[in-house]
């Protein structure tokens, strides 16, 4: 039985048939869950706070009235096109 480490929810999936890496979800709190240990399955909560700080960093770059470099390889390549 694997239970979720947030929340205490049991998780229906084969304890066999997980691989070290594979993603789950809750689906209680719906957390993603990495499968970092096999034999006996351990769970790591996987974190939404690294893509929140990628997007508060575009953000910032775009109040400073600077594109972000993505926007910027795309208006390149539309000129050499011209």
């Amino acid at each position: 039985m694997i239970r979720c480490p947030e929340c205490s929810a049991e998780i229906d999936v084969d304890e066999d048939e997980v691989e070290e890496g594979e993603i789950l979800s809750c689906p209680e709190c719906e957390s993603e869950l990495e499968v970092s240990q096999i034999h006996p399955v351990h769970l790591n909560i996987i974190s939404d706070d690294d893509d929140d700080d990628e997007e508060d960093e575009e953000e910032e770059v775009a109040e400073n009235g600077d594109l972000p470099e993505k926007e910027e390889e795309d208006d390149d390549e539309e000129e050499d096109e011209e």
